[in-house]
């Protein structure tokens, strides 16, 4: 309808400006810091570890993560589609402290060229999986026009286990004709994903990069700009998904479930009244 898409440009318009009024306001960062927001705009992906972050907050948020891991239980199932174990831990004082670190927040900040919202944090035991499904297929999310995402992996990831795999921005974004053939694949799924086969057809294997790496290993992403998908495992993996947006985002809707009651809390945390 006209009026829908005279709301949307308003809504583009006045999002523009807003960029424009905050860049003066945008916190300085390091040489080292700077990289990690400039290769974000041009390959989508900044892969680092908890050693080079060198947050202090580190070891207790290391600490409570494998608390809270071990209270997780194993998938025995024999389904052919293991949905993963999802906690929600944004309440508990390890995660949001880590979270919200001030260096961490000026690095997303600058990326996002606005005022951000720390969405919460879940973590997330991923299960052996032969099909494609779910976040196993290709997508990208959809919260915010841009956002970062923090991965951290709590046990070391080799291909066995289903790392991060994404398609570098340079291959993806406008004017290239393949954006248009993926976001026409991802329409005619409804937004749920494509599969390797039809992804195959438009970019080929050889390009896609797989993110393996040792228990602390962070990857840091747009999951909005990158196309992206967690790979086929036969064994599980385990990891910490960190979630900024801008403060509000695009669709606050889809944030709630970071820190509601959408997935499974820690006993010792308990949804606000």
């Amino acid at each position: 309808m006209l009026q829908d898409k005279i709301l949307t440009l308003k809504s583009e318009l006045g999002y523009r400006l807003a960029l424009r009024q905050h860049r003066k306001n945008l916190p300085a960062l390091t040489k080292g810091d700077r990289l990690i927001v400039d290769t974000l705009k041009t390959e989508g992906v900044y892969v680092t570890t908890l050693a080079e972050l060198g947050f202090s907050s580190t070891s207790n948020l290391l600490n409570s993560a494998n608390k809270q891991m071990s209270e997780m239980l194993a998938n025995d199932s024999n389904q052919t589609q293991k949905l993963p174990q999802i906690y929600t831990v944004t309440d508990l004082p390890e995660f949001a402290t880590w979270g919200n670190e001030k260096r961490l927040l000026d690095i997303v900040e600058n990326y996002i060229g606005l005022p951000v919202a720390f969405q919460g944090v879940h973590l997330r035991k991923d299960f052996s999986n032969q099909h494609q499904f779910g976040t196993l297929l290709w997508h990208k999310d959809s919260e915010d026009r841009k956002m970062v995402k923090v991965i951290i992996y709590l046990t070391d990831v080799e291909e066995k286990h289903g790392p991060f795999e994404y398609i570098p921005l340079s291959l993806t974004s406008f004017p290239a004709l393949n954006s248009y053939r993926i976001d026409y694949k991802l329409w005619q799924s409804g937004y749920l994903g494509i599969n390797d086969a039809q992804l195959k057809e438009i970019i080929p294997a050889s390009a896609w990069k797989s993110c393996p790496g040792k228990a602390g290993t962070v990857i840091i992403t747009d999951p909005r700009t990158a196309l992206h998908h967690g790979t086929l495992r036969s064994q599980e993996r385990s990891a910490l998904f960190f979630v900024y947006t801008a403060n509000p985002p695009k669709r606050p809707e889809l944030c709630t479930q970071y820190w509601d009651d959408t997935f499974a809390r820690p006993k010792a945390v308990k949804v606000p009244v």
